[in-house]
């Protein structure tokens, strides 16, 4: 199995270190070590106190968590289940590092080549010029005068047109008065803003585009389409939709610091409290997945909002080391 392995610099950033001691712990955990990996690691620690740092900090994290994955799997049958068959249907030199790691997968609900509570990028984000970490947002500006802020746990990589390549996340696009089209691309579509502002949300194997003003055309293997200002359509792999009129009140709200719900599943709402959340909320009450949940919650109390969601729905708490939250 090739290894992805972060490169050895003494100038690299904190955010760039970060990241290459999540690789380098996932490594480290995956069962399959080699004498030539250890050396490395070795050499890459050794490289300056910042290295030791920013790996201890990842590891202390990983570690924090453990404690509660294990408890979930002692208290809960099915995610103990669906890590079990995680474990069976792994290549045989995989499974020590689904030991660790597919319990945390278990609590996110999300395939094993999804990182444990996002402690390392996906697969799939690797090579990004720009990241966000939970909770976090940040503006860049690109191709001269485009302004792109990035929501939390958002990877973007840079276009040789000058646009963005949108590896997961969301990120809202900021068009000057005057100036050249500017080109986001997310999955198997690419989204050009023609002027005004424009939103790309893609979280899973959807992407949904969004043009708060102006306009924007989106090119897609099925068909192209146009978004006039307050209309958003939602494409795949395979079709893309067509455009949909959206309430004012919830454009652009993360940039706001909400998040704005209406007639929402409680599943989904908590999922996107989780993105926002460092930890995981879980929950264990399947008679109330989807009742409907509407309003707006503000993003530095989240844990407000989820003492009233626990209230609305006669929900019991329980905290586990980590940040795990489960509701029952």
């Amino acid at each position: 199995m090739k290894r992805t392995r972060p490169a050895d610099s003494s100038t690299t950033t904190p955010a760039a270190l970060q990241a290459q001691a999540r690789v380098w712990l996932r490594t480290l955990t995956s069962g399959d070590v080699k004498p030539w990996d250890a050396e490395a690691f070795r050499r890459w620690l050794a490289t300056s106190a910042a290295h030791k740092e920013a790996f201890y900090a990842v590891r202390q994290r990983w570690e924090q968590l453990r404690p509660g994955v294990g408890e979930l799997l002692r208290s809960n049958a099915q995610a103990a289940r669906q890590r079990q068959r995680s474990l069976h249907a792994a290549p045989s030199g995989r499974r020590a590092f689904l030991g660790a790691a597919v319990g945390a997968a278990a609590v996110a609900g999300v395939a094993v080549l999804h990182p444990p509570a996002g402690l390392w990028p996906a697969p799939t984000e690797w090579g990004a010029d720009f990241r966000t970490a939970v909770g976090e947002q940040s503006a860049v500006t690109l191709a001269g005068a485009v302004g792109v802020t990035l929501n939390t746990q958002t990877s973007v990589r840079r276009q040789d047109d000058g646009g963005i390549d949108l590896l997961a996340g969301e990120a809202a696009v900021d068009l000057p008065a005057a100036g050249r089209p500017f080109a986001v691309t997310a999955g198997a579509g690419r989204s050009v803003g023609l002027s005004g502002r424009f939103e790309v949300r893609r979280l899973t194997g959807a992407v949904c585009v969004t043009c708060v003003e102006g306009a924007v055309r989106v090119e897609h293997p099925a068909g192209v389409r146009a978004l006039r200002a307050r209309q958003q359509l939602v494409y795949d792999a395979a079709a893309v939709g067509g455009a949909a009129d959206i309430e004012p009140l919830a454009l652009s709200a993360w940039r706001k610091g909400e998040l704005v719900f209406s007639n929402a599943r409680l599943a989904e709402v908590l999922d996107e409290i989780n993105r926002y959340r460092a930890g995981r909320v879980v929950l264990l009450n399947e008679a109330v997945r989807n009742s409907r949940v509407s309003g707006r919650f503000v993003i530095k109390a989240l844990d407000s909002a989820l003492s009233q969601l626990q209230h609305n729905f006669d929900l019991r708490a329980r905290a586990l080391p980590g940040g795990l939250l489960l509701l029952s």
